[in-house]
Parts: structure tokens; sequence; C-alpha cells
């Protein structure tokens, strides 16, 4: 209880109190209740031009509590912790849940106490004084790199949330949730055209990610490859091969087949794999997983929002179907372990299944044998925009950056160009995968209902065939 303690002081809150509000909030007969309660600090700092264009600091606090009855969930928060607002609340999500037939037990889940992301420096002992110099510093570092860089922006923000969640089983968990992200864009102009290149990192860690080795990261990810962009053109269209570079179009795999594994769309018969549990989905030796136990990665957490402690999820194992990605709800529906993955915005949410970091881990081959045993087709590097239907499995990506394949070799860059095709087909139409596995540390966010914090990761991987949309 000592180590709870900051908590329930933070939110003014006592182990009765939190006690009387669970069981208010079961009082209309409910199977469950839980309660999160948030603290989170955020800021922002953009710097374009040389000058400071915005910045800003907020607060953000609360509690929101939940009731599940049978197949229905009751959802009330406050944006105080008083106990008269508590109870309010809770009176509210017992009284949404009422008339739901059936109920259902709930299980503890098991406590395993992570640290992935313990702070050097926390962000809250620092303001715009002392950040807006690492910043300009980094402009100047870009604006030196080329001198057909005409334009340069880079922002930063951070947060620290404290999250406390309790729940009626008696489960009291607590974390403290760091996040810093440091974006930078640049505008090059040569003989009359522009191009635009950006990078981003973004970590679960303290103040100690703004320092000089991430200068240098950033300006040296910024000009690399931009010759190619101003000689990138629009390649022929058509069926063909498509072999996807390391690291950031691990984006295909989140969308196009990890919201696919997400437990919700499943028991509702919404997903493409709803029917395919222990089955073949793809060829073997091929592993996808989902892990919210990378050490200070953006999608990671000590535990879910709903008190589950992170763990690794292997959704694919060897080619096999073997896991959903679960929250309370779908765990208990399925009679399974919940695996994580219950989350949400923040305490104005319910949780829902989400990923975290999503990847497909390396496999055997050598990512130059991959790209030489093409007789015809694109190497992609970069990806964006993407459109998925989760029910179809159905994809479409824009291509930022990539380059021709021809009789083994990378030849022409390309640009502007959509790869369309189905996530599950593609899925099963991977022909090698390289040792490679690169987890892309980007300002990754998800928009399913909410948004929350992911990353994504992939090794060289080669797709039979996709649809490619060119001239």
């Amino acid at each position: 209880m000592n180590e709870n303690r900051y908590y329930l002081d933070l939110f003014k809150v006592t182990l009765p109190q939190l006690e009387k509000t669970a069981a208010t909030a079961l009082s209309h007969g409910g199977d469950y209740s839980d309660l999160y309660f948030e603290h989170t600090t955020f800021f922002n700092l953009l710097l374009k031009d040389g000058v400071v264009s915005s910045g800003g600091f907020h607060t953000d606090y609360g509690v929101g509590i939940r009731v599940l009855k049978g197949e229905k969930t009751g959802y009330a928060y406050s944006e105080n912790t008083e106990m008269p607002d508590m109870l309010k609340a809770a009176e509210a999500a017992s009284a949404i849940a009422l008339g739901a037939n059936g109920s259902r037990t709930y299980s503890p889940v098991q406590d395993v106490r992570h640290d992935l992301y313990p702070m050097q420096r926390n962000w809250r002992d620092y303001g715009a004084d002392h950040f807006l110099p690492y910043l300009k510093k980094i402009e100047k570092e870009i604006f030196s790199r080329d001198s057909r860089i005409i334009k340069v922006v880079v922002r930063m923000s951070d947060s620290v949330s404290d999250i406390m969640m309790y729940n009626s089983l008696g489960e009291l968990t607590c974390d403290t949730r760091p996040m810093g992200s440091i974006s930078v864009s640049a505008v090059f102009e040569q003989n009359g055209k522009t191009e635009n290149k950006s990078a981003a990192r973004s970590f679960r860690m303290g103040a100690e990610l703004a320092g000089e080795s991430l200068v240098k990261e950033l300006a040296d990810e910024i000009v690399r490859g931009i010759d190619a962009r101003f000689e990138a053109r629009r390649p022929k269209g058509g069926q063909m091969s498509v072999v996807m570079g390391a690291g950031a179009s691990g984006i295909l795999l989140h969308e196009a087949m990890g919201h696919a594994f997400e437990a919700d769309f499943n028991r509702k018969g919404q997903s493409i794999f709803s029917d395919k549990m222990g089955q073949r989905i793809c060829p073997a030796g091929i592993n996808v997983v989902d892990d919210g136990t990378v050490a200070f990665n953006r999608g990671s957490g000590n535990y879910d929002d709903e008190g589950v402690a992170g763990e690794k999820t292997y959704m694919v194992t060897d080619g096999i179907l073997t896991s959903y990605l679960h929250d309370r709800i779908s765990a208990e529906w399925y009679g399974v372990r919940p695996t994580g993955n219950g989350r949400r915005e923040n305490f104005r949410y319910n949780p829902i299944p989400r990923m975290r970091a999503t990847y497909m881990e390396s496999g055997n081959a050598d990512p130059a044998s991959i790209i030489a045993d093409v007789k015809q087709g694109i190497y992609v590097k970069e990806l964006s925009n993407g459109q998925v239907k989760i029910g179809e499995g159905d994809f479409t990506f824009f291509v930022k950056s990539g380059f021709m394949i021809e009789d083994g070799r990378l030849t022409a860059p390309i640009k502007d160009i959509n790869i369309i095709g189905n996530g599950p087909e593609a899925l099963a139409n991977i022909l090698a995968v390289g040792n490679d596995l690169k987890i892309d540390n980007g300002t990754w966010t998800c928009g399913k209902e909410q948004s929350v914090a992911v990353s994504c990761g992939m090794p060289t991987i080669l797709v039979k065939s996709l649809t490619v949309g060119g001239e």
C-alpha cells in the first residue's frame, strides 16, 4: 500500500472511498465495476522560421467509472474526485447498465510489476525556456545539411500521466506514464520544384529524450534520400511483386491486419479472422506480435487501462492464428485471459481492445537476397494515408517513396502511387521475411473511435503480388 500512497493522495481519496464507489456502481446489480483515475499534464512547443509559433500547457484530471452487466456497459465520468460527484457518476453508470440480460463472473488478473519507462528527468520540471534553445539547435543543424532547404518546422510535445485504477475485485493498480515526442519537417527547393521531408521520434521516457544524439539523428534522416525524391517518377501500374522495407512500412501490418485481430471486431463477426482461430493464415515461420513490453516504446504499458499487466501477445505463431487482442470484456466472452489490450484515450472514454506495438518478427532471409529474387516489382520505403475495410480486409496505401525493382536491382526512384490489396491475402502471399526487424519510433497514433499512442514495425518482406496504381 505504501507504494500507492502517492496516487491516493494525488486523487484525494482513501481505500474505503474507493470500495464505496465501486459498490455504489454495482447497486443496480452489475457484475463488475472499475474506476479509472487520471492526472495528466501536457506541454507543447512549435518552432517555425526560427520563431515560436505556438505553445501551451494544460492539465487533465478526473475519474471514469464503468459498470458491466451481462453484455451491457454503463459508463460515466467526473472531472473532479470529490466523493459526492464520484458517487453520482457511479450511480449514473450503474443505471445505464440496468436491464441487461445474463450475468458474468470476472476473475482477478495477475499483478505483474513492470518498470518499462523509468524517467531520469521528469518533464514537469522543465518549461519552454529550457527546450527552446534545444529546438533552435535542431533547426540550425538541419539548415546546415543542405542549401536547398528553405523552411524548417520543429515540434516538441510531452506529457506525464498519473493513473490509478481500482475495481470491484479489490485490485488497486497505479502507473506513471511519460511521453515525449519531437518531430521535424523541412521543405527543399530545387529548380523551381519543392519536396517535403519529415522525421520524428516518440518514446515513453522523460526529458532525457532531448539529448544531443537526437539532434544529429533527426537531421540525418531529413536529408537522407532527398535526391531520390526530386528524381522520382510515377511508374507503370499493374499487378506486381512488392518488397516492403523494414520499419515504417509496418503501418500496413497495423492497419490492414492488426485491427482484424482485435477481439471486439471478431466477437461481433466483423473481422475476416472471426472464424479462423487455430487455422493457418500465412506461411509457416511467420510470427505476428502485439507487444506491450518493449522498454520505452510509445505503445508499451506497465498496465493497460483496465489494470491488466502488459504482455507480449502472439496473434500469429508459425503461420497459425493463435490469439486475438483482448480487453476484460472480450476475454470473459471467449473464456481466455485478457492480453493487456484494454486501452482508452483518457478517463472520459470506455476502454476497448486496441493495439500497442505491432510487428512481425524477423525471419531468416537476407534483405539484399529478397530484392535480388524479384524480376519486376517495386520496393516500398515509406507509406502514408492508408484506408482499410476491417471486415473484408481490403486496403489502399499511398507510397511516399520507393524504387523500381528490375532484374533484382533497385533502379528508378518512384513516388505518388498507391498499393492496393487485401490484408489476409497479402499475409498469405508473403514469400520471404528478412532478418532485419525494425520498430519505427515515430509519432504513430491510432484513431479507432479514440486516439491512442501506438507503434509498428516490420522486417523486409516480399509479397508475391499487389496492385500498384501508377500511370
